[in-house]
């Protein structure tokens, strides 16, 4: 615990660190979760794609009407300043290590009410860790999923911090040792837990649309440019259960895992029931990606 109190930390413009920095009982985020957050993975000292996760932090922010007080080059500085302090605080060059950037904005600190008040000013955190690399046992063998119906909110394109639907949601799968819980709304796929689904079927990668029922991964994009890149078909539309159950291959995909092969889904094998070649071409580009950002 205390290597973790340790870590560095930005709270409302001051850099301390995680036993230090305290907000207000009464800030809203902790009341009802009313923020959003945002998590950057840094590699060898360079946030990976930077500009995307910015996007998708501004357009939360806007969705749900909190003022962003920062612009990207505020931003960018704010990351930087935390991996070096990480770094320093490590005793290694930053780049010699990949770290993990969380962002937080809740609205701020008022008195408990559920209309939003317009006077407040919102509160800013960030920190920082080590970002661990994904098992070679994963990767080399893929991982097991258990499937559930989508209980969550219709307003899933928000990145909230309101996240108690994603804790219940991941813990069905946590309970039997699971990866991720891959879901499905009115016989659709929607997205896993913590994660992107995709969906491999005759060489060709399929996702969820970009809808207010999924959160648009930055991974979206990147998927997209890897699948180009490698001359594959790649298209999002509505994946019907049935389909998902007839993959040729699944992956999941976030900022933490990477791209990651599912091999067994609930008590079935997915496809051969080892890591496909479309995982193989689309996870060495993805190494490519990590090493030229």
């Amino acid at each position: 615990m205390s290597s973790i109190q340790s870590l560095p930390c930005y709270l409302n413009g001051e850099f301390s660190t995680l036993d230090k920095a305290n907000i207000s009982v009464m800030d809203r985020g902790f009341i009802f979760g009313d923020g959003i957050y945002e998590v950057v993975p840094v590699y060898g000292g360079r946030p990976f794609r930077f500009a995307e996760h910015m996007g998708r932090l501004e357009r939360s922010l806007a969705e749900i009407r909190i003022p962003n007080l920062l612009d990207r080059a505020g931003w960018l500085d704010l990351v930087r300043q935390l991996v070096d302090r990480h770094a320093q605080s490590i005793g290694q060059a930053p780049s010699d290590i990949n770290q993990l950037i969380y962002i937080q904005v809740t609205r701020g600190v008022a008195m408990r009410d559920h209309a939003m008040p317009s006077d407040i000013k919102p509160t800013i955190f960030a920190m920082v860790n080590s970002l661990k690399a994904v098992s070679s046992s994963d990767l080399e063998n893929g991982v097991r999923c258990v499937s559930e119906e989508d209980f969550r909110w219709k307003k899933a394109h928000i990145k909230s911090t309101s996240l108690l639907g994603a804790v219940l949601s991941r813990q069905i799968s946590a309970d039997v040792g699971a990866t991720e819980t891959v879901m499905f709304r009115d016989g659709y796929l929607s997205e896993a837990a913590a994660s992107n689904v995709w969906v491999v079927k005759d060489g060709k990668v399929f996702g969820p649309p970009k809808d207010n029922l999924v959160l648009e991964g930055i991974r979206y994009g990147l998927v997209a440019e890897l699948c180009q890149q490698e001359g594959l078909s790649f298209e999002l539309r509505k994946i019907s259960q049935g389909e998902v159950l007839d993959a040729d291959e699944l992956m999941l995909s976030s900022a933490t895992k990477e791209l990651l092969p599912v091999t067994r889904l609930d008590d079935s094998p997915v496809g051969s029931g080892r890591p496909g070649p479309v995982f193989k071409k689309l996870y060495a580009r993805y190494q490519q990606a990590k090493a030229a950002s």
